[in-house]
């Protein structure tokens, strides 16, 4: 089996859309809709072939408490991976993201955090090579 695709719930896709390629650096994959239904995803430009994000609109009631819940709680509904978690944090920052954590080391990884402005937090690791 492949891990071909996952999603976020968001409350604004255009606004995601920007957040996601403009600010983050990812590359849009797919956008197309059907009346009011639109299916948007964006990968890494590093692999365009790789696991696509879909962000979905949180226009169902239970995925939208769902999404709430864990941003009350702090919880991260989407992490990425990375070599170098304090040059993609200065990177990212300069673009105008909102970072709710700094890069800090924790235990095996070091993480920062950001607030995607469509009701996510948004998680950067680099894992500590042992």
């Amino acid at each position: 089996m492949k891990l071909k695709l996952t999603s976020v719930y968001v409350d604004n896709q255009e606004r995601a859309l920007r957040v996601y390629t403009e600010v983050l650096g990812l590359a849009k994959k797919t956008d197309f809709s059907n009346g009011p239904y639109r299916w948007l995803t964006v990968t890494s430009p590093d692999e365009p072939d790789g696991t696509e994000l879909q962000l979905a609109l949180n226009d169902n009631p239970a995925a939208k408490a769902y999404q709430q819940a864990i941003f009350q709680q702090g919880q991260p509904a989407v992490m990425f991976f990375t070599d170098d978690v304090k040059g993609d944090y200065e990177r990212i920052k300069a673009r105008g993201a909102e970072f709710t954590m700094p890069p800090t080391e924790v235990t095996g990884s070091t993480i920062a955090q950001l607030n995607d402005t469509c009701g996510n937090l948004v998680q950067i690791t680099q894992l500590v090579r042992w």
